[in-house]
């Protein structure tokens, strides 16, 4: 991956999430990275959204257990599902996948070599979760597993932001 663009100037920075559906991983990374944002008072400096591989939820609210979750921990999803456009490559700056198959198919869309350098695993950013290789799609599971996502999209967020700022 290329060095991050300097934050010096102002052009905001543009940051953009993936998972399969858009309804679980990614509009929690969404929603997480932006009340982080928002709590250290750069929210002037980013841009931040999120998408899915599929358009099966297409406007729809986050997962209703994800919402819950989250809200639990303070976080107040209200992003409404969209598929990732070959737009969006060009569009944003950092593009982060959830796991090997969320980053395979956005490898498959990139539309050039420069758009595949913005792509990047989620977990690279972790730091108590290193060992983690991938955030896992919590959707068939149970509570635990919402649980588990949220305690890594909170790390690599954290960790994302470090290294931003």
């Amino acid at each position: 991956m290329e060095e991050y663009n300097s934050l010096g100037n102002n052009r905001k920075y543009k940051i953009l999430f993936v998972c399969l559906g858009n309804i679980c991983r990614s509009s929690a990374a969404e929603g997480v990275m932006k009340s982080l944002v928002e709590k250290a008072g750069m929210s002037d400096r980013f841009e931040i959204d999120s998408a899915g591989i599929l358009d099966y939820h297409e406007g729809e609210l986050p997962d209703s257990r994800m919402r819950s979750h989250a809200r639990k921990r303070g976080y107040e999803l209200v992003h409404r599902s969209r598929p990732v456009r070959t737009e969006d490559f060009g569009y944003f700056d950092l593009i982060i996948g959830m796991d090997s198959q969320n980053m395979a198919d956005l490898r498959r869309r990139a539309p050039s070599e420069e758009a595949v350098r913005k792509i990047v695993r989620m977990t690279d950013y972790c730091v108590r979760y290193a060992q983690a290789d991938s955030v896992p799609d919590p959707y068939y599971g149970g509570a635990e597993g919402f649980e588990y996502v949220l305690d890594l999209l909170e790390d690599a967020c954290a960790g994302l932001l470090e290294r931003l700022a």
